[in-house]
């Protein structure tokens, strides 16, 4: 029995954001509909190194395709030169469990959850919107920008961090693609002038503030995805109509996880999952003066999907090794 490996270079050959919006969006829709068996990630939580490990197992019932991804992140990889997160990509067999294809999952990672945050923009967002912040200019800002640049069209950029080299870093590599005005700003208030703010940083406590944030804007807040962190003041929330990735897995280890913990927030505060908004079972966006968040999580439906089409079109392309399990 041989199972098909495909590097990070395979990867990257066949999947591009516009394959990667269609198949998050399929999976969000699943997943809203409940055809999809997908658990809260477990967690394995390295003090001693500033990591963790998680476990991300799928079956989506009606496509009948399973598979897990196991990934960690670890903050402080950067530097030692590596990426602070890292991942492989299981597929599986349903009919009888044996694995059918590894493949380097760190790639695909930042793909499908910027293709997370261009879906929850194109449902969340206003039809008007135009202007961009960014607080955070890693990879995943990169891949969140690259998404929003397929579903809207972008006249600005703002964006933010600590240190300037990486902004000029982010500048050169986005400008060409978003083909806009990108602008540095000293401060993240500025940022937050904006129809859609991306935030993206591991902090643990609130780095915008609820006066800062303008009726009608859209977030996509996406640092938070473990136990502690949070990127949003606790009254911006309230004050929004929040949407999440998934009602479980967002009160544990989402942005709203330590409002919940204090009291500030609850589930019932929470509108609906991004799935139950794409299978049209509860509504989006209904005005454009409503704030609204997107809090992100990150589901392993996104990564089944996403993994399955790498899966496909590696076997059309002849893409990849073949190596003997048994």
């Amino acid at each position: 029995m041989d199972i098909l490996w495909l590097g990070q270079s395979d990867v990257k050959c066949v999947l591009d954001m516009p394959s990667t919006l269609l198949a998050v969006e399929f999976g969000f829709r699943e997943h809203g509909l409940k055809q999809v068996q997908v658990p809260p990630k477990s967690y394995l939580y390295f003090k001693k190194h500033n990591g963790d490990l998680r476990t991300m197992p799928c079956f989506m019932e009606k496509e009948d395709i399973a598979g897990v991804k196991i990934v960690n992140v670890h903050p402080d990889n950067r530097e030692k030169g590596l990426p602070t997160v890292m991942a492989v990509v299981v597929l599986n067999s349903t009919e009888t469990g044996a694995p059918l294809a590894m493949m380097d999952g760190s790639y695909l990672t930042g793909m499908r959850t910027g293709a997370a945050g261009g879906i929850a923009a194109k449902y969340l967002s206003r039809s008007s919107s135009k202007v961009v912040g960014m607080v955070g200019v890693g990879d995943q800002a990169r891949t969140q920008l690259l998404a929003l640049s397929r579903v809207m069209d972008i006249e600005q950029v703002k964006i933010t961090c600590r240190k300037p080299g990486s902004c000029a870093s982010f500048e050169k590599d986005m400008q060409p693609i978003v083909n806009c005005d990108i602008t540095k700003k000293d401060s993240i208030r500025e940022v937050c002038d904006c129809d859609i703010l991306v935030t993206t940083t591991p902090v643990r406590s609130p780095l915008v503030m609820s006066e800062w944030v303008q009726e009608g804007t859209h977030i996509n807040a996406i640092g938070a995805d473990a136990r502690g962190k949070q990127e949003l003041e606790p009254s911006l929330l309230k004050r929004s109509k929040v949407v999440v990735d998934d009602t479980f897995q967002a009160s544990h280890s989402g942005e709203i996880n330590v409002p919940i913990s204090s009291g500030v927030f609850s589930e019932a505060d929470i509108h609906a999952e991004l799935g139950e908004v794409v299978a049209g079972i509860k509504p989006g966006r209904e005005s454009d003066a409503e704030i609204t968040i997107f809090d992100s999580t990150g589901l392993a439906v996104q990564d089944l999907v996403t993994a399955n089409m790498v899966y496909r079109k590696a076997l059309q392309k002849g893409i990849g090794k073949k190596l003997e399990l048994f």
